[in-house]
């Protein structure tokens, strides 16, 4: 991480948008600490070993011929009337000889160039709510003109590092061609990196494409500097589905990277013990892995984890739980055992954004640093268990990710801070407000708060006894008014337009 103490960053305009807003510059931030193991040596052979039963003695049912003849080829035991495929470990540790320990996102704006893998902590946009909140007008479909207002402020707060896919879906668009629409969002509103839709094979080379086109490059160039990503999804317990390993393959094909999710929750989609939950979500995620490096050997590719439980009383899913955070930490454990990059979440189950939001999300968000992750998806904007993304929730998440940002930078025990002779020069008994040392430093000692207010309760009551949820409100029209459009090449833009409406009617507004 660079140092900006000096710079007066750390508490000075936003280094992309020139807001008065208070905001963290950006910068590419990396995790110094060393990633806690919470589970020992022997369960984590065990967890390893009963994976691999699962893959070799239950096997994944896989639909799609494509993906069936790839592991067959690969000496896999494959029943074509079930769909069922059996691998044994050395299938799985041929693909594993193969995959990169890292691996680099390049938007259309290289200065915000990516890296995942090593201590590279990443901070993705929320992705995949169908609905939108805010606290002037309420919960709604999600639809297009909130979505670009997402953007926006993703575009505007440095701590958000990547799009995810579909911050919320606009449901007045028709769904087999309102990728499009988001990705041509994406690419003009902001110049991050972002996630591409993988279902299917046409949603995945379009993000691809229009990436390419952004940057001026061809499909040959990009595959050997990826701009894009994905998350495979398998679907719990042990099935992997058509559209997603045809959204796999034409990912790995051309180089891009993929992010293998199984989604297990403890008492419904997996056993409901931690351990019987990190062995299936290990196994699924192995055989997602193996498969990537069938396609392409040495594509890149991500070890994902999203594992907590439900609500016994209701059957909800639950987040932000102590089983969420230490199925995180673990899970970081299982990366680094392959050697591969990590995702986790930070997600909540609250149905609003209350305290039960902010301690649901901090305590996720610590499980996933502590367990080493390399981008945290869902970090900003994330309600209601995903089916939501807000407004106010973004801006809280802001703060908590630009805390963390603060947090891991690495200790400084420089001549000037250790400030020997600052303490020398005051008597005992007395104080520092106006020595040197503290003048020299007094607007950039501390981090300055987004969202937090640390006036006294007089000041608080005068100034209109506002809570957080009303100062966040604020302060995302703020940053909606202070938004600037990143510049794009008027040739690129009409080139992207064109592809749009070519692709568009090619797939037919009325396909289903």
């Amino acid at each position: 991480m660079t140092d900006d103490r000096r710079s007066g960053g750390r508490r000075g305009k936003a280094a992309r948008t020139g807001t008065g807003l208070s905001q963290l510059p950006w910068r590419n931030v990396e995790n110094p600490n060393a990633p806690l193991a919470m589970a020992d040596p022997e369960a984590m052979d065990r967890l390893h070993e009963t994976s691999i039963r699962i893959l070799s003695e239950l096997g994944i049912r896989v639909v799609g011929d494509k993906v069936i003849a790839l592991f067959e080829q690969a000496g896999a035991l494959v029943d074509r009337d079930t769909g069922m495929v059996r691998i044994d470990e050395s299938i799985v540790a041929a693909a594993l000889a193969t995959v990169p320990r890292a691996f680099t996102l390049t938007p259309r704006n290289p200065a915000r160039r990516l890296t995942f893998g090593g201590r590279a902590l990443n901070f993705g946009l929320v992705a995949g709510p169908p609905n939108v909140h805010d606290a002037l007008r309420g919960r709604r479909p999600g639809n297009m003109a909130d979505y670009k207002d997402f953007i926006r402020l993703a575009q505007h707060f440095n701590a958000i590092h990547m799009i995810g896919n579909q911050v919320a879906a606009p449901q007045e668009l028709p769904a087999n061609t309102r990728h499009l629409d988001c990705y041509m969002a994406n690419l003009m509103l902001s110049d991050l990196a972002y996630h591409c839709t993988a279902i299917g094979r046409g949603r995945a080379m379009d993000g691809i494409r229009m990436m390419a086109i952004s940057r001026g490059i061809t499909l040959d160039q990009i595959a050997s500097d990826p701009g894009v990503i994905t998350i495979i999804s398998v679907n719990s317990p042990r099935l992997f589905d058509q559209e997603m390993g045809e959204g796999l393959i034409a990912m790995a094909a051309h180089g891009q990277p993929v992010t293998i999710t199984p989604f297990t929750l403890m008492g419904a989609m997996t056993p409901v013990t931690l351990a019987a939950a990190l062995a299936q979500q290990n196994a699924e995620a192995l055989f997602g892995i193996t498969l990537t490096q069938l396609v392409r050997p040495g594509a890149p590719v991500m070890y994902g984890a999203f594992t907590s439980n439900v609500d016994m009383r209701s059957g909800a899913p639950a987040f932000g739980t102590p089983e969420n955070t230490r199925a995180n930490i673990i899970a970081g454990q299982l990366a680094r055992r392959y050697g591969l990059p990590y995702r986790s979440s930070n997600s909540n189950a609250s149905n609003a954004c209350d305290l039960q939001a902010a301690y649901e999300t901090s305590m996720a968000t610590w499980g996933a640093v502590m367990g080493g992750a390399n981008l945290i998806y869902h970090a900003a904007g994330w309600l209601e268990g995903g089916l939501t993304a807000s407004f106010e929730k973004l801006v809280l998440d802001v703060e908590i990710l630009q805390n963390m940002m603060e947090i891991l930078r690495p200790f400084d025990a420089s001549d000037a801070e250790l400030g020997f002779d600052a303490i020398a020069e005051v008597p005992t008994g007395g104080h520092f407000f106006g020595s040197p040392h503290t003048m020299e430093r007094y607007e950039t000692a501390f981090y300055r708060p987004l969202l937090s207010d640390w006036t006294n309760h007089g000041a608080w009551e005068a100034a209109g006894s506002h809570d957080a949820l009303y100062r966040a409100t604020g302060i995302w029209q703020q940053a909606l008014k202070d938004y600037e459009e990143p510049a794009i090449d008027p040739a690129i833009r009409e080139e992207l337009e064109a592809y749009v409406a070519n692709r568009k009617q090619d797939i037919g507004q009325d396909e289903p």
